[in-house]
Order: structure tokens, then sequence, then C-alpha cells
């Protein structure tokens, strides 16, 4: 039986992706929400794009109306603590109160392993881990996966994602490089994961029969872990900085001691943030993807033409 899937922030990172993954399912009706920018979508009956802002819960009203199931790619990464709030603590809340009014059978919300906080942690089960954030905008996603599980919808928790289109991670890692003038060689071991692989797992969620049930917290990443070194010598590679001598972690603090947040990224880099991430793709029947260290490689020629451009750094 045909769906109809509605996608928030289908004109972001994750989103985008999130659209082509859904376009790919042509006995899926699809409508398209986006705030600002715009979003390429095919002139198809099925297809449709509606404008709303998740800071205003007079826009979000309606939105769910005679839709199946929501994909919730939308949420803001910086900013102040009121902007953070209102999309996505109030916004979503405002979203699953909609989508419960009119009778949506499935929310999937895209989060992020942030929500747990520093760590290290290694190899955990979401059930075996706390919800920790320590930063305002990972309090706010987590206070978002509140309202979507109390809703008993699906919340999917990635760690690294990247791909063309990253504007955090892969540049986040290049900023760093940057201040030091070389990588780090003890660093920690990360979970990451390609963003067509997870826009595939997302919609895969959100498209699954009805009766399954994917209520809960999921991991989604590679199975395979990736050593922060790996990352940074593929980084390396696309700056053209090949060749540089590795410093070790305390080296690294030493020279970003002026710059504290240079030293918080490095500070993430160098413990382990990896998790347990085999079952979803099981629970979905679904591709990993790539693992990251050959991963990365497809995509760095669109990382090379992107690094000479302002970076930003942030989770």
């Amino acid at each position: 039986m045909p769906q109809h899937l509605l996608i928030t922030g289908a004109n972001g990172f994750i989103g985008r992706y999130a659209v082509r993954a859904a376009l790919a399912r042509p006995e899926t009706r699809i409508r398209l929400v986006r705030h600002h920018g715009a979003v390429t979508a095919p002139a198809e009956d099925r297809v449709r794009v509606v404008r709303a802002d998740l800071a205003d819960a007079a826009s979000v009203a309606g939105l769910c109306r005679g839709v199946d199931t929501v994909l919730h790619c939308a949420s803001r990464v910086g900013g102040t603590e009121a902007e953070l709030r209102a999309v996505n603590e109030a916004g979503t809340a405002a979203l699953v109160a909609d989508a419960q009014r009119h009778g949506v059978h499935r929310i999937v919300y895209v989060s992020t392993a942030a929500v747990y906080g520093r760590g290290p942690f290694r190899g955990a089960e979401p059930h075996e881990l706390a919800v920790r954030p320590a930063s305002a905008t990972s309090t706010t996603r987590a206070a978002a996966e509140r309202s979507v599980l109390a809703a008993g919808g699906t919340v999917l928790r990635p760690h690294l994602v990247y791909g063309t289109g990253d504007r955090w991670v892969v540049p986040g890692l290049a900023l760093l490089i940057r201040h030091l003038g070389a990588p780090v060689a003890d660093t920690g071991v990360h979970s990451a994961v390609e963003v067509s692989a997870l826009a595939e797992a997302a919609v895969g969620a959100a498209l699954a029969d009805p009766d399954r049930d994917l209520a809960g917290a999921h991991h989604v990443n590679h199975p395979d872990p990736v050593p922060g070194a790996v990352l940074m010598e593929a980084v390396c590679g696309a700056l053209g900085t090949e060749g540089a001598a590795p410093l070790a972690a305390e080296q690294a603090r030493a020279r970003l001691r002026e710059n504290p947040r240079a030293l918080h990224h490095l500070d993430m880099l160098t413990a382990d943030h990896w998790f347990a991430s085999t079952s979803v793709w099981r629970l979905l029947g679904q591709d990993p993807g790539p693992e990251p260290a050959r991963g990365l490689l497809g995509h760095l020629p669109w990382y090379r033409e992107q690094l000479g451009s302002p970076v930003h750094a942030g989770r």
C-alpha cells in the first residue's frame, strides 16, 4: 500500500539524501518541508514542497494532515540557547503533536550520538548509555528525542556523518590540522557513517511495515569503527598536507593552549567514540555502506574543492 511520507529539513545535508532515497521508491508520495533555500525535487504529482519554520508553531500546524509517516531531519546546530530550544525542542514537540493529531503511524527522528556527552564510549548499545548532553545543541536535541520517544517514535543516533555536503566533520578536522600544522598520532577510535547509507536507513525505517516495532533509539553507523588518525590522514590528503610528522596528543594540546575551541575538538578526537551499530542494519535489512576509510575516498574530490572555503566546526 502506498505511503505518504513527510520529510523535514529537506534542503539540509542529511535531508537532501533522504529526499533522494524516498524518490527512489516510486510508490511513495512525498511532502518536503523546507525553511529556507530551494529543494531540488522532480515535478511529479507525488511530490509536494511546503514551507514551514519549526520555530513558528503556527506554520507547523497542519503539516501532517494526510501523512502516514514523518521523517524528521531538521535540527538547528549552533546559535543562542533560545534559538536552539525554539527549533529543536519546541519545534519538534509541535511537530510530534501535529503528527499525533493527524494519526501519523510512525515518526523517525535523525538525532546524534552527541546526546551522550563527552565520552569515552566503547561499543555500547543505546540502552547501556545515559543521555548526558554537554552542549546547548545536544541538550535541545535530547529534548527533541524525548518528544519523539514519548510518542512511540524511532530515534536514530549516528556519530560522525561524512560525505558530499558535509560542513562539520571533515571541515572540523581540517580546521584542527590547520591550527596544528600536522595531524595527531594518538587518537581515539570513532564510529562513522556515509551520509547516503544513513539516509537510506532513515527512509527505510520511516517506510517500514507499520506493524514492525522500530520504537526506541538506534545507533546508525558503519559497524566497523575507524581510528581518528586514519580520518586525519584522509583530511591531510584533501588539504595536500601529507608528509607532516604526526604530533603526540600532548604536543598538540600545548600548541592549542590559547585556542579553547580547537582544544575541545582535539579532546573529542583523542577519546574513543564508537558505538555498537550492527543491529539496526539487520533490523532494516539494509547495507551499512562502505567502511569509513574507504568511503571517505569517494568524497575526497568534493572535499578538496570545499576546503579552500571557510570551514565550520561544532556539534
